[in-house]
């Protein structure tokens, strides 16, 4: 069977990948073709038509892939602003013409659906139109598509679970010595900041992150997670601008690790003591690996868009943590309600208030028992194949 799988973020990259390699193990005839372009992963009604002409180009190409390609199954891996768009197309010029000339009919998959039940609810239309099959990754999903929208969705388990299960099973501690050495972090407890993987997201986080170190936690050391396809040199400037001169003290507790995949955020997270997370699949992984956290996602007009975020969104948390366990494990300070303040007191409370910490890490466990076992790709696999 052939596959077309198309992802559009580093996070969307680390699960395709392992998905590929699940329907290879499953189907000895497989044929797959991947298509992953972060650099058009825009974010934000301003930055997209800012870029759309590359944008559409892009679009383009990846239309005379699947074209040239001819595939029996399209996977669609998040990514949704260009993935329903490609499906819409896919359904219409392969779909539709197939079965009218009773040829075998592909189908579309959606693996990691767009997360209507945060925001742009409209779309759940085109999934219905265009998708055949939807796998879902989050356990309240299926429940939430049901009641809300009479869609069926399958629940397949969560493939971060295989990632950091394999990441943990093949560490040495020779290699995270070596890696701690590499970093001049040997000594003294770790703090991590994941700013995010967008320039945008990490111009209006990390400086706050920083900030905050000045008065909190100074025994610490501060490593900051970079992402693929952003410059060292970038972090330089941003980090330049929130230290003052006088500052060096401040500055040189701050590190920044080399972006290697997936691993050197597993490496930073197994080493952390605590974490302040940017809202998305980082704050799943830093709870998966029970380090206590804050999630703090700041936003331009922060009090407007906490105001319309109470009007607007669907559900009442942004992490993923507190959306599947149900309630707050842990603190969300998101727009109007990250400030300076808001955060220095956050991570204070994360890396010395004991019960505070313990709290997180029993939530976390709660969240693990509805995540179920590993085996995400290899469940997700053996839908793709059905009929």
């Amino acid at each position: 069977m052939k596959y077309y799988i198309i992802a559009g973020e580093s996070s969307g990259d680390l699960h395709a990948r392992h998905l590929m390699e699940a329907l290879e193990a499953k189907d000895a005839k497989a044929e797959i073709c991947y298509w992953y372009k972060p650099e058009l992963a825009y974010m934000g009604f301003v930055s997209v038509a800012i870029h759309l002409p590359e944008i559409l180009r892009g679009m383009e190409e990846c239309k005379k892939s699947i074209r040239e390609f001819n595939p029996d199954r399209l996977i669609l891996v998040d990514y949704p602003g260009f993935n329903l768009k490609i499906a819409a197309w896919f359904h219409k010029n392969f779909i539709q013409k197939k079965h009218a000339a009773h040829a075998g009919t592909p189908q579309v998959i959606y693996y990691i659906p767009p997360k209507i039940w945060a925001w742009k609810e409209g779309r759940i239309a085109q999934i219905r139109k265009y998708v055949d099959k939807v796998l879902s990754i989050l356990p309240f999903e299926v429940e939430w598509y049901a009641k809300r929208y009479g869609h069926h969705v399958e629940y397949v388990g969560n493939p971060t679970l295989d990632e950091i299960d394999a990441f943990q099973k093949a560490l040495p501690e020779e290699e995270v010595i070596a890696w701690k050495q590499s970093l001049g972090i040997s000594e003294g407890k770790v703090v991590a900041l994941l700013p995010g993987s967008r320039k945008q997201e990490i111009e209006q986080n990390l400086p706050l992150m920083l900030n905050a170190t000045k008065t909190v936690g100074k025994d610490f050391r501060y490593v900051i997670a970079s992402a693929p396809n952003i410059s060292t040199d970038f972090y330089g400037q941003v980090i330049g601008k929130a230290f003052k001169p006088e500052e060096t003290e401040c500055r040189n507790k701050v590190v920044l690790a080399p972006c290697h995949g997936s691993k050197s955020s597993f490496m930073l997270m197994h080493c952390a003591h605590a974490a302040l997370v940017t809202s998305g699949t980082a704050t799943l992984e830093t709870a998966i690996m029970e380090v206590p956290q804050v999630v703090c996602y700041a936003m331009r007009c922060g009090k407007a868009v906490s105001w319309l975020r109470g009007k607007l969104l669907k559900v009442p948390y942004v992490s993923l943590v507190n959306l599947i366990a149900g309630r707050e494990v842990v603190p969300e300070l998101v727009a109007g309600d990250l400030t300076q303040e808001s955060l220095d007191i956050a991570l204070g409370n994360v890396i010395a208030n004991e019960d505070f910490r313990t709290r997180q890490i029993q939530g976390y466990r709660e969240m693990m028992q509805l995540l179920g076992m590993p085996g995400a790709p290899q469940k997700a696999a053996e839908k793709i194949l059905e009929n």
